[in-house]
């Protein structure tokens, strides 16, 4: 008989073996919701000792039946999809996995300005169709001595820094939350948003989704840029207004954007669709072979150390741990 039983409330991987494996240690059993619906993974998790999330939303009333749960473990970065507020509540950790693709969407962020700012999609699929047009692409800019603002400066846009340099960008950052140290080590000048939106003629967005950040790219941070400015979006959708970015485009306000990320995935409509200064990825930033094996491992070492009675190395509400 299981030690434990382990629910996986939805899924994006082609197989779980990587977490199975992981979990194997202390004998807990793992199973998958028949559906990701609330109502599936509530009749999965009801007798679990923790559950393991990708994007399905988990509220406080999914929370309060699931009295056996110690640990929510999120096979992710952000952990807007959980009531934190509910788990904790109910004594029960939430944890994420910060560390897991830094590198991939690093790479990503920097793949989508070049491609976006140098016009490739564009004018390859111009060339594609039988149009080979330079003056379609004008005009391009070069990028050595142009500025990047990193909103965020968390692990991610800590990579982007060297990457955006080794082009010959300087670099400047926003992110009340980081220690100055961070900014020296990383040679990136510290600013406030205001200068941030003013100075830089690529914005990449690395914040993540709370009530602060939700549309804190809106008509008014749009106007503040430089006229002519980018802007990349590998973080959350909803921290752009799209609405708002569908204006500053249609008046040249911003030149062009490069997103990752929309405020509804997968989008059943945008006033960004069709148009040549916008690229749009379906949230596979995160994505490598590797970085799925190393996300699966990663969150479900979070729950076995749990169930073993040890703390987690990432919890989301660590005061739930004081308590225990």
């Amino acid at each position: 008989m299981a030690s434990f039983h382990i629910t996986v409330s939805d899924s994006v991987f082609p197989n779980l073996e990587p977490a199975r494996q992981v979990l194997a240690t202390i004998g807990a059993e793992l199973r998958m919701a028949d559906s990701p619906t609330p109502e599936g993974i509530v009749a999965a998790a009801a007798s679990s000792d923790a559950l393991l999330v990708t994007y399905a939303k988990i509220t406080a009333d999914m929370i309060g039946k699931m009295p056996k749960c110690r640990i929510i473990s999120r096979f992710g970065i952000g952990v807007d999809n959980v009531d934190i507020e509910a788990a904790t509540g109910a004594g029960i950790v939430v944890t994420k996995v910060p560390d897991y693709c830094i590198d991939e969407v690093s790479d990503h962020a920097m793949a989508l300005l070049l491609a976006i700012v140098r016009k490739i999609p564009s004018s390859s699929a111009r060339t594609h169709g039988g149009r080979w047009e330079m003056k379609a692409v004008v005009p391009i800019h070069r990028l050595r001595g142009s500025v990047l603002g990193l909103a965020g400066f968390g692990r991610i846009p800590q990579l982007v820094a060297p990457k955006a340099k080794a082009f010959g960008m300087t670099v400047v950052a926003y992110d009340p939350f980081v220690p100055d140290e961070a900014f020296s080590r990383a040679g990136v000048e510290r600013v406030d948003l205001p200068k941030l939106l003013t100075s830089s003629d690529y914005v990449s967005v690395h914040t993540p989704l709370t009530p602060e950040t939700k549309h804190l790219f809106n008509r008014d941070t749009f106007g503040q840029m430089k006229r002519g400015a980018y802007i990349v979006n590998t973080a959350r959708g909803p921290i752009i207004d799209e609405a708002a970015l569908a204006e500053a485009l249609d008046s040249g306000q911003i030149a062009g954007a490069a997103l990752d990320v929309m405020t509804q995935e997968p989008p059943p409509t945008s006033p960004l669709f069709g148009r040549d200064n916008v690229i749009i990825t379906p949230h596979t930033s995160f994505y490598s072979e590797e970085s799925l094996i190393e996300l699966q491992m990663k969150a479900a070492q979070e729950v076995v150390a749990v169930l073993s009675g040890r703390s987690p190395r990432n919890p989301v509400n660590p005061e739930v741990l004081t308590h225990r």
